[in-house]
């Protein structure tokens, strides 16, 4: 038992003052002279028996009724909870993610869980529900139904701390209010794991929702490989969880034409089906597999587009050989100038410029690249051994470069940066004894801002990047290094593919990318995604003879998009879903650290619903107290 007014209970003092009336006879006795001495002993034994007796009665009866009155005052109530207060601020964090799509007892989970909210909250129950994508503040049942009868699952997957987070924002703190965050999910493992602690603040309760198994076959991931001159490989990564299937039937599509059908039985968890695809040929693929348990992973998007070649223009005062080699006609559209005579007017339809190893930058040529830079282009700078230190470093001095006098010395290139964008997709994983090119002579770089791509064995950078500029601090002809005629020449080639950002074979949606498409838009023109269903505008950022396109945001369907203007298909991109959701691991959790945890909305809500009840009982004291004064009444009256 509880009270509202605890404080009155020092009243229960004041019981004092009745005992002490009845235990002290404060009244003065008359004497009065009576002869008759028997007698009044027999009256005086009869009287002092009756009056001991209603004399304890009438005190018992008046302290209970005075107690009674007491406790009535200080209201006593039963709960289970701590506080008087019995108005509820609720926050329920509904998870809409794409594994709520699993089958519990009942049906989909997600499914289950909107009806058992709609069948146990009071449809004008003020609320706030957020799931992970929309957020409903201060609303009602009533007003929200609908809504949720429809809800879809959202790619978007939240991190439980970041739930209860945004969660204990959303209470209203003008209130003091009882505060309960409901999180309903069947919280899969993250790469981070949730640790609930309790809060002084609300009250936090997890409902964790589990399916009836945990089997699921996914689309995991697909890449190219050159099986031949003439054919391509397309090799698509199959996964399991809970079981190993047999003969797993995958479909390949163009569009919506079957053009290929093998099975798979993944082993451990794992198997690749593998195509054979025509080189050079445009496709917008979709790679299809049938599984009841999720659904939202039986399919992968992705296209091939007709190669766009880039456009390099090499300023040389070396030998270009190796530069040939490596920029070939079939991706790239390759010229070279002589420092003495560049023709300017080719710059702005350049994707990127090497400077090899020119002598000096004259401030024409700096000016030039300095705008091209601004218009999206890259540079890649191989300094001469001769080189005008002055007029590379009024060049370099843009990003805050300077280039000290030529060093002597010989130095290995050991150490690559594999965390570097570039190297992302030139290597698999580490090299490990490969043979470390050298230089006789290099350039030592007095500020080295900017990411470190290779270094030499003393730390000090070979290869770095600032933005749109890459600098190598040593020449690179023969005579100089033998970098040209190592495995490391990739670099280049890596370089001169990012400076046009081809579409990759697919985007995750939800997942920041960008891409580079050739266009010149007029004025107030944009560019679109649209898969015939949806359309949406991207972020874009508009050069001279491209346009950058950044996705993340947009779109939130998988599919294969056109990437158009008003009046052109430019080339087509294809996103999909992140596989994050497809994990069948989930994560256990116990009541130690103060949360309250339940497999049911319906079991969950019942005991917050019973957890807020207030038994008043001070009408019963109310009651009870008159009582008590009727028997004191009835006893002063008939008991003589």
């Amino acid at each position: 038992m509880q009270f509202k007014h605890p404080e009155l209970l020092y009243a229960l003092f004041l019981l004092l003052i009745p005992i002490i009336v009845h235990l002290f006879q404060l009244r003065k006795f008359k004497k009065e002279a009576f002869t008759n001495v028997a007698f009044l002993k027999q009256v005086s034994i009869q009287t002092r028996k009756s009056s001991q007796l209603k004399k304890w009665l009438t005190l018992a009866l008046r302290l209970l009724a005075l107690g009674a009155l007491i406790f009535a005052f200080a209201q006593p109530y039963l709960s289970s909870n701590d506080s008087f207060e019995t108005t509820q601020d609720t926050v329920i964090w509904l998870d809409n993610s794409f594994s709520m799509q699993k089958k519990g007892a009942n049906g989909e989970l997600l499914k289950r869980a909107v009806q058992e909210l709609i069948e146990n909250i009071d449809e004008t129950e003020v609320l706030t529900l957020f799931t992970n994508d929309v957020v409903y503040k201060n609303t009602t049942l009533k007003a929200i139904q609908n809504d949720l009868l429809k809800l879809d699952y959202s790619p978007q997957s939240l991190n439980y701390n970041a739930a209860v987070l945004k969660g204990s924002n959303l209470f209203d703190t003008k209130t003091s209010a009882n505060k309960n965050l409901i999180l309903i999910s069947d919280f899969q493992e993250q790469k981070t794991a949730f640790q609930p602690q309790k809060d002084s603040s609300f009250a936090l309760n997890l409902v964790q929702l589990k399916p009836v198994n945990n089997n699921n076959i996914l689309l995991d991931s697909l890449y190219l490989s050159e099986a031949s001159v003439t054919d391509t490989d397309l090799s698509v990564v199959v996964k399991s969880f809970g079981f190993d299937p047999e003969n797993v039937p995958v479909s390949l599509y163009n569009d919506d034409k079957l053009i290929a059908k093998t099975s798979v039985s993944p082993n451990n968890g794992l198997a690749t089906a593998v195509f054979s695809l025509p080189e050079n040929e445009v496709i917008n693929g979709k790679v299809t597999i049938e599984d009841p348990n999720l659904t939202f992973d039986n399919t992968l998007f992705f296209n091939i587009n007709a190669k766009t070649k880039i456009n390099v223009l090499a300023i040389s005062d070396a030998s270009d050989a190796f530069l040939r080699k490596i920029f070939t006609e079939n991706e790239f559209n390759y010229n070279n100038y002589p420092s003495n005579a560049l023709d300017f007017n080719t710059i702005d339809k350049q994707n990127i410029i090497l400077l090899n190893e020119v002598k000096t930058i004259s401030n024409a040529l700096s000016t030039a690249l300095s705008e091209f830079k601004k218009n999206g282009g890259s540079v890649i700078v191989i300094p001469s051994p001769q080189a005008v230190l002055p007029s590379y470093n009024q060049f370099l001095a843009e990003e805050s470069w300077q280039l000290g006098a030529l060093t002597k010395t010989e130095k290995q290139i050991t150490t690559i940066n594999y965390s570097h964008p570039i190297y992302q997709e030139v290597f698999d994983g580490k090299v490990a004894n490969f043979q470390y090119p050298k230089v006789q002579s290099f350039y030592p770089l007095n500020n080295a801002l900017g990411a470190s791509m290779l270094t030499f064995e003393d730390g000090k950078p070979f290869l770095l990047q600032q933005d749109k500029t890459y600098l190598f601090t040593a020449a690179l002809n023969d005579e100089n290094s033998n970098f040209t005629h190592s495995d490391l020449i990739i670099t280049l080639y890596a370089i001169a593919k990012n400076s046009l950002k081809t579409p990759k074979l697919y985007s995750t949606i939800g997942i920041q990318d960008s891409f580079d498409v050739e266009a010149t838009l007029k004025q107030d023109e944009v560019i679109t995604l649209n898969n015939g269903q949806q359309s949406s505008i991207p972020q874009q950022q508009y050069f001279n003879n491209k346009v950058t396109v950044i996705t993340g945001e947009t779109p939130e369907v998988a599919g294969v998009y056109s990437v158009s203007t008003q009046t052109e298909n430019l080339q087509n991109v294809s996103f999909n879903y992140s596989r994050n959701e497809s994990n069948m691991s989930y994560q256990s959790f116990t009541t130690e650290n103060g949360i309250t945890l339940s497999n049911s909305v319906n079991t969950m809500l019942n005991s917050l619903k019973n957890d807020s009840k207030i038994n008043e009982l001070w009408k019963w004291f109310v009651i009870f107290a008159l009582i008590f004064l009727l028997m004191e009444m009835l006893i002063l009256k008939y008991l003589k």
